[in-house]
């Protein structure tokens, strides 16, 4: 079994800034792709930003050139640094990997979720 645990959020000024952070844990032999969604009340899920095992990454349009998402590998960790922010970025942020199991499986999972919420 695998855990993604959220961390980060809060309530911000519109401007300022948050950093979210998503720890991975369990039985696995390495964590790929790692990335971040975010869904507000009445609204699809979305993906905010991804990145590869490698370092490739990339971002949904409306937060270019504000958050940027980074990660840890050797404390199968991702980072989202959220700059600028808006209200429209109010939602629950969710953490989102690609793990390889064993050998031969490669599952998705999701963390529970992290709620930001930005006043005007």
């Amino acid at each position: 079994q695998v855990q993604l645990v959220e961390s980060g959020g809060g309530l911000v000024q519109a401007g300022g800034s948050l950093r979210l952070s998503c720890v991975g844990s369990g039985t696995f032999l390495s964590i790929n792709r790692m990335g971040w969604y975010r869904q507000a009340p009445g609204k699809q899920r979305e993906l905010v930003a991804q990145i590869t095992s490698g370092g490739s990454v990339n971002y949904a349009d409306s937060v270019k050139g504000r958050f940027t998402i980074s990660r840890d590998n050797a404390k199968n960790t991702v980072y989202l640094q959220m700059n600028s922010l808006k209200p429209e970025d109010t939602a629950v942020y969710y953490c989102n990997a690609d793990v390889l199991i064993n050998l031969i499986r490669n599952n998705n999972y999701w963390g529970q979720g992290t709620q930001v919420t930005v006043s005007s």
